[in-house]
């Protein structure tokens, strides 16, 4: 918890003690109070007790101890693609997917006034890699440096203790409003439908029965058989089950580059008799599959 800057220490200290009162009604996510996910938390649960951590394995490992009721976690943005090391995380965590929420990202940039009351000229602007990489078109067009920090809350918190007018931050409103600062400018993300895709992780899966009947989301993690044709022979069971794979994404398993996992997202859950036959006919083509969690569909899949 030292590693947040010094205006949001007191915040921090804040929520945890809240949250140690009524774990069950705690979210752990990453960042400092103000973060994306911060609000990501509120919106989907706004009777929630938001329970800021450092890092994504801090807020894993506060539901897995039961600081937590469960985690807010990013998974992957439409600009800059998936979050890194989560795919990683997840399957190590123990936990399941118990839901998805689709947030749109907007960004400010926000700083403390010059004496006279005006802003700027800025040298350079803190903010998360992912927040820089989604405004990198607005900060080169300025000549602002953009500079990497551990969340864009933090970044925030990070300008209000160094009073330095020189520098800015790129992060949510929320954030202007926790630590002090100004906003010099809305909405700077180089995208008006900029979105990031957050699932919930608790320590225990749904039961895919309770899903009957509504749209819902399965996903999953798995490794083919090194054989020729192994990842075609195991793709084949959703075309003629006519299950929707909306997400694949590869990795590789270890330092060998021999082996390559695999994430994947369908629509649906087991139970289905169609999904029941796709994922029987994916097992027998793998060497591992793992079920990370059903939940209820937050957006409709075409």
């Amino acid at each position: 918890m030292d590693s947040f800057p010094e205006p949001a220490l007191a915040l921090v200290e804040q929520m945890r003690a809240a949250a140690a009162l009524e774990p069950a009604r705690a979210i752990s996510f990453q960042g400092a109070p103000g973060a994306n996910s911060h609000r990501a938390a509120l919106e989907w649960e706004p009777d929630c007790l938001p329970l800021p951590c450092f890092s994504f394995v801090d807020a894993i490992e506060a539901v897995k101890t039961g600081m937590a009721g469960c985690a807010m976690i990013p998974i992957e943005n439409s600009q800059a693609g998936r979050v890194a090391d989560i795919h990683f995380l997840l399957p190590e965590s123990g936990l399941s997917i118990v839901g998805e929420y689709f947030l749109p990202i907007h960004h400010d940039l926000m700083a403390i006034p010059n004496a006279d009351g005006s802003f700027g000229p800025f040298k350079a602007a803190y903010s998360h890699p992912h927040a820089l990489g989604q405004s990198r078109h607005y900060l080169r067009e300025r000549g602002i440096v953009p500079l990497s920090h551990a969340d864009t809350a933090g970044s925030a918190a990070f300008v209000a203790a160094e009073k330095d007018p020189t520098i800015a931050a790129i992060a949510p409103r929320l954030a202007a409003d926790l630590y002090g600062l100004s906003i010099v400018e809305e909405n700077v993300e180089d995208s008006a439908d900029n979105t990031t895709r957050f699932v919930v992780l608790a320590p225990e899966a749904l039961d895919p029965a309770s899903l009957e009947g509504a749209p819902a989301m399965t996903t999953f993690m798995f490794e083919v058989k090194n054989i020729p044709a192994a990842l075609y022979k195991a793709m084949g069971g959703f075309a003629t089950n006519g299950v929707n794979m909306t997400k694949l994404e590869s990795y590789q398993k270890g330092a060998s580059f021999a082996a390559t996992e695999f994430f994947a997202d369908i629509v649906g859950a087991p139970g289905d008799p169609a999904v029941d036959r796709a994922l029987e006919e994916l097992a027998f083509h793998c060497k591992e599959l793992r079920i990370l969690g059903s939940y209820p569909q937050a957006r409709e899949r075409p």
